[in-house]
């Protein structure tokens, strides 16, 4: 299978199924010397993970990280100080699939004649022929999205002591949409959002606040410790901290359910999808991503333009379109309404608007990188469908499925985030390379 690799100087490449025995990520272009933990990558994982809330799945996946290579797993000299640290060569993640049991597999098993609407079980078998890894929708389930979040939250660190901060928010579900609110607002909201789902996941606490994996253990170590957190996923998921949301949004600041900078329509987005979801169905929405710090002239010309590498975003299972700043609106603009006018103040560059989402002739402009990405309703719905049998071409009627996602926009943002992460990394070896031979030739 190939297409499973993103980048050209900060690399990614992906592998895994839904119930394979995980999910892996090699990364190379790490730099050297950054101090990485397996609960920091984590806090990033348990943002997309299923069976958290109402609006998700409920397969009771951890997603419990284990850092393979890239990091030091001693001091190189003693007292250097740098055990923990990457050390410049691949960093592999791997993310084992804990809840896959055999009676998940037999209920796929007995439906895989039977390609689901709106899935990719038809297309793939076509490509792949009967050995189409079609249990759970093999690397087509949105399971794989762990492997771009846990990359993702690496690529945010390096960019972080760039002076670079990516968030994203749920933008508009079920049909209810939340005004725009400032770069910083929407930073802030994310940071809070996170600080409360990292306070109220279970397996944060039990795992890591309890150590009960520690960068101090080998990986065999860590793989017992894992064996026997798979057998008390269920006592530990009833540990959880109890919070009403009332509570939440007093102490925190934000909904208990959608990472949306606006409560009142966070509320509004769940019970939208609750009543569409109560009738068996699912619901889209948009996911809006945000970046702030971002020098002006990065990114490619033609083939490697940043809006254009911001776009290889519908690669996210369940994105259909992205658009960056005004996006499909500017059809009903004129040239004056879409233009971002310029002044200089106080020796800066000043725009006075961003109708071009901090982009344009493919660079940026130094202004807040603004994109947002259309997200499909949930394929998978408890309602019967018309479909086929794959082998025989028979008409067939496809039995409704309750093991779901309401909605696959709440635990998108996540992905869509660390998926800009990665592109913006991967442009920016590229501008500080271009910056550096200008100072050098420059300088003779």
């Amino acid at each position: 299978m190939i297409g499973c690799s993103y980048g050209r100087n900060f690399q990614v490449t992906v592998a895994g199924g839904s119930y394979q025995e995980g999910l892996t990520s090699v990364l190379q272009g790490v730099p050297p010397g950054m101090l990485l933990h397996e609960r920091d990558i984590y806090g990033d994982l348990l943002l997309r993970k299923p069976g958290a809330d109402e609006l998700s799945s409920p397969r009771k996946e951890p997603d419990l990280p284990v850092i393979y290579s890239g990091v030091n797993v001693a001091d190189t000299i003693e007292g250097a100080g740098n055990k923990g640290h990457t050390n410049g060569t691949p960093l592999v993640i791997i993310t084992p699939n804990l809840d896959r049991h055999f009676i998940h597999i037999k209920q796929y098993q007995d439906t895989n004649r039977t390609p689901r609407p709106g899935h990719a079980s038809y297309a793939s078998f076509k490509k792949y022929g009967p050995n189409d890894d079609a249990i759970g929708a093999g690397f087509f389930s949105g399971r794989y999205t762990s492997t771009i979040v846990g990359a993702g939250y690496v690529a945010k660190e390096v960019l972080r002591a760039c002076g670079i901060r990516v968030c994203s928010y749920v933008r508009e579900l079920a049909g209810v949409r939340c005004d725009d609110v400032a770069p910083e607002t929407a930073l802030e909201n994310t940071d809070a959002y996170k600080k409360m789902r990292h306070d109220l996941d279970p397996f944060y606490q039990e795992v890591y606040v309890k150590e009960r994996i520690t960068p101090e253990m080998r990986f065999l170590e860590k793989m017992a410790a894992l064996a026997e957190i798979e057998n008390e996923i269920e006592d530990i998921r009833g540990k959880a901290p109890k919070m009403q949301p009332a509570e939440i949004a007093d102490k925190y600041g934000v909904h208990h359910i959608v990472n949306c900078p606006d409560i009142e329509a966070a509320q509004a987005m769940t019970d939208a999808c609750n009543e569409i979801s109560a009738t068996g169905d699912s619901a889209g929405g948009v996911v809006q991503v945000v970046v702030t710090g971002v020098p002006a002239g990065l990114g490619e010309p033609v083939f490697h333009k940043l809006d254009g590498e911001l776009g290889s975003m519908v690669g996210i299972g369940a994105v259909k379109g992205v658009e960056v700043g005004a996006g499909f609106a500017v059809k009903d603009m004129t040239g004056d309404e879409n233009n971002d006018e310029m002044r200089a103040e106080d020796g800066q560059v000043r725009f006075l608007s961003n109708h071009a989402g901090g982009v344009t002739g493919g660079l940026s402009t130094g202004q807040p990188i603004v994109a947002r990405l259309a997200v499909k309703a949930t394929p998978t719905i408890d309602k019967p469908q018309r479909t086929i049998d794959k082998y025989t071409l028979e008409d067939k009627a496809l039995e409704a499925i309750t093991r779901r996602d309401p909605t696959i926009v709440a635990r998108i943002w996540p992905v869509a985030e660390n998926m800009t992460a990665i592109i913006l990394l991967d442009l920016l070896f590229s501008y500080y390379g271009y910056e550096a031979f200008k100072e050098r030739l420059g300088s003779k």
